[in-house]
């Protein structure tokens, strides 16, 4: 019967009476590749920042494509992407980092910074930010995400943290 009606959207059994709809897009940010990648303390942070309107959209770093677990995720978005204007943010995830990879991350994070566009970090991804824009790392040490936004850096300690931070995205 949904078959039917044609719905760019499945139905949920405790969705309404009108499905499931995902949240409006307000902004695409940059996912920053990295082999093994994931959230660390924050593991639902993917689905969290979807859900405050941000688009992740992956950006390769290094090698092209990423294949996890069998599973091929193509860039959809490049550095240069910053530049223009397209992207609105970087979000920069813990994972093995491919050391020839560094430097083309590095770039990403200085080019983000050098459009004024906030910056998320996870787990070890905050270290390398931190070192990419020179800044202090050691008050941000046990923290298992950041945001860099304007001169500032901020904590977030929890998924709320992360939620409101993610909601003064533009």
């Amino acid at each position: 019967m949904y078959a039917q009606r044609k719905a760019p959207f499945t139905p949920r059994t405790n969705a309404g009476r009108h499905g499931y709809r995902p949240a409006p897009v307000r902004a695409r940010i940059g996912l920053a590749m990295r082999r093994g990648m994931n959230f660390g303390d924050l593991p639902d942070s993917e689905g969290l920042l979807r859900s405050r309107g941000l688009s992740l959209a992956p950006m390769s770093v290094g090698e092209g494509g990423l294949n996890v677990g069998g599973t091929s995720i193509l860039p959809t978005a490049q550095a240069s992407d910053i530049d223009n204007g397209a992207l609105r943010g970087l979000v920069i995830p813990a994972g093995a980092g491919d050391p020839e990879a560094l430097p083309a991350l590095h770039d990403a994070i200085v080019r983000a910074r050098g459009r004024n566009l906030p910056i998320f970090a996870f787990g070890d991804g905050v270290d390398i930010v931190l070192s990419a824009l020179n800044r202090p790392a050691a008050s941000f040490a046990g923290a298992p995400a950041v945001l860099i936004a304007g001169e500032g850096t901020e904590a977030l300690a929890d998924a709320d943290a992360l939620a409101e931070a993610a909601s003064r995205v533009q």
